[in-house]
């Protein structure tokens, strides 16, 4: 029973900007997230105590500007938003229909590379070894979808790697707000800092795999022509949005 909550969860995660419409990039089973994801720390090793000690440091960060961003990191549908002060342009559905339908694309390529790992290894959540505030409602998706890899994570960096290689001339402040969109899932308590480093190397091997694919290329270079053309047409984010984004995001966490 769990299993399959684990299976249709997943799926969930991404619904909201990446699960709807469109063929995956990869055939069925070209990518198996289990053959590249490393095992979660073991119980009470040192990786798995420094986990701990994190998320109980981090609790610190409620309600602080941090935790704020958090909190709005925790909507997948709004990813794009994320990464505007990165990109210098605000995408949307609208503005940038090319980047939307590209993500939806590669949605379906990560939830089943989110699923695999987290089937197998069914880490708890750290919340549910220590207590503490989550920045998250801990219904029942949350709760019954397992800890490793961070979905979230995975999900975010797949999508700061696609837009540095779109945007290869902003890549450095694309991938440092996917970094930070991964931590994001630490300040909330949802993750593991572990499981997050974990959904970035997921996300990393899939891109690699995703690159070989001929489609994939061809989106990826119109997704970069039409970022170019939204920034040109503008307008810019707002200023004092990305310069206290950039203050956060500088902040290293407890």
């Amino acid at each position: 029973m769990r299993a399959s909550w684990i299976v249709a969860a997943a799926g969930l995660v991404l619904a909201g900007c990446a699960g709807l419409g469109g063929d995956a990039y990869l055939t069925k089973g070209a990518y198996d997230g289990r053959q590249v994801v490393p095992p979660p720390p073991v119980r009470g090793s040192a990786v798995d105590d420094q986990d701990r000690r994190t998320f109980l440091e981090t609790r610190k960060l409620k309600d602080s500007p941090r935790w704020s961003l958090a909190q709005q990191d925790a909507h997948e549908a709004r990813i794009m938003d994320a990464y505007s002060c990165a990109l210098g342009v605000t995408p949307s559905r609208q503005t940038t229909p090319r980047l939307a339908a590209m993500l939806r694309r590669v949605g379906r390529d990560v939830r089943p590379a989110i699923a695999g790992p987290k089937r197998l290894y069914d880490r708890r959540r750290p919340y549910q070894v220590d207590r503490g505030p989550i920045c998250a409602r801990s219904g029942m998706i949350v709760a019954l979808t397992p800890d490793y890899p961070s979905g979230h994570a995975t999900w975010g960096w797949t999508v700061g790697l696609l837009l540095a290689k779109a945007q290869p001339q902003r890549a450095d402040a694309i991938l440092e707000r996917a970094r930070a969109y991964g931590e994001s899932r630490v300040v909330c308590g949802v993750h593991n800092a572990s499981s997050v480093d974990a959904g970035r190397i997921n996300a990393a091997a899939l891109v690699d795999a995703l690159s070989a694919s001929s489609a994939f290329q061809a989106d990826l270079a119109a997704v970069g022509a039409e970022l170019d053309a939204a920034r040109a047409a503008g307008p810019a984010p707002g200023k004092a949005r990305c310069e206290t984004e950039a203050a956060l995001l500088a902040q290293p966490l407890p």
